[in-house]
């Protein structure tokens, strides 16, 4: 995942991921770079929102 898939599961920015990624040091590594910027293990990503995102309620 990129920065951009990131910020759409999120439901935030591409600012606001970097924000995170630079300052939440429970964040995963990222996989690589690429010339696009830095890449993440989908399942990484999707553990780490499990663990510190709560559930959105569709409602709201």
């Amino acid at each position: 995942m990129g920065t951009a898939e990131i910020a759409a599961r999120l439901g935030v920015s591409r600012v606001r991921v970097h924000q995170i990624v630079t300052t939440d040091p429970s964040f995963p590594e990222p996989l690589d770079e690429i010339k696009a910027g830095k890449i993440w293990r989908a399942d990484d990503v999707e553990r780490w929102i499990a663990e510190h995102r709560p559930p959105r309620d569709p409602a709201i």
